[in-house]
């Protein structure tokens, strides 16, 4: 292999996680021909059979394998030095990924996970995209289902639930007008359950969580909230049940690598109590304000 190319080294891992190129275009966002097409080429390149190609996906064969491992090295080396360049003779950095909600909720909270007497810096990641762990996107990474396996650890945490909340002044209009995020930006269940429903009205789109938080307060209209940020906004008062259909466990994940670090154990043990501490916030316990 004359020209080893990362980016294709990279993707031949995901084709091997995922156990073929749907999976793999759905993590990365590259399309599937697009993929399958730079695997033969890495193929071609190190002139070895790579994968056993039948129906079902892609399995690696005994040269694969092989070469999964030495990928496998290459990106724990990477990863080192990538920590390195970025902390430099600084405190390391323990990066914390989650949706905005759950971003939101931890800069409230911070004193709670981190001080200024911390022997480590931290980074709350607010993302509505999945986050590879694999390659070290973030060392914690909350997020709504369990990964699938691999080198992932998971920690069960609370359950989330979200309802309906406005201003009393909008609870009591006759006419239920909603707040959502735009469709071309809605990538939660949460975000695109109004626009499914037939029988709600949408008055007001917008961009960002910040700004649907503010219009919600502002008298804007209904929102979609979890639990544990409607039921914390004394403007607002929660009407009904929550909505079951968006009810989802929250799962602490992290590499199996980095969960030894000390700073990265410390941050996970203080996100466990934390939302421990909250529960009943975010299983939607506390009385309805209606």
């Amino acid at each position: 292999m004359k020209d080893e190319n990362w980016d294709d080294l990279r993707l031949f891992m995901h084709v091997a996680a995922e156990g073929g190129l749907v999976g793999a275009a759905e993590r990365t966002g590259i399309s599937a021909p697009t993929i399958g097409r730079r695997m033969l080429a890495l193929e071609r390149a190190t002139g070895h059979s790579l994968f056993s190609r039948h129906t079902k996906g892609y399995s690696l064969t005994p040269d694969g394998e092989v070469l999964l491992k030495h990928v496998q090295i290459m990106e724990m080396q990477a990863a080192t030095i990538r920590r390195w360049n970025e902390n430099g003779y600084c405190l390391p950095i323990v990066s914390v990924a989650g949706d905005g909600w759950l971003s939101l909720f931890l800069a409230r909270n911070l004193r709670e996970i981190w001080t200024p007497e911390d022997d480590f810096r931290l980074c709350v990641k607010a993302t509505e995209s999945e986050v590879d762990l694999t390659f070290r996107e973030a060392e914690i990474a909350l997020t709504d289902r369990r990964p699938p396996g691999g080198n992932l650890a998971a920690r069960q945490s609370e359950r989330i639930v979200y309802a309906i909340y406005a201003t009393p002044e909008v609870a009591t209009e006759p006419q239920e007008r909603f707040i959502s995020i735009g469709r071309e930006l809605a990538s939660r269940p949460a975000d695109k359950w109004i626009s499914r429903q037939p029988d709600k009205w949408i008055s007001i789109w917008t961009t960002t969580l910040a700004s649907l938080l503010e219009i919600a307060r502002s008298g804007g209209g209904r929102v979609v909230l979890p639990s544990f940020i409607g039921d914390s906004e004394p403007g607002l008062v929660r009407l009904g049940e929550p909505i079951e259909e968006l009810s989802a466990d929250l799962w602490i994940t992290m590499h199996d690598d980095d969960r030894h670090r000390p700073e990265v154990r410390q941050v996970i043990e203080r996100l466990a109590a934390l939302f421990r501490r909250h529960g009943e916030l975010f299983s939607g316990r506390p009385a309805i304000r209606t």
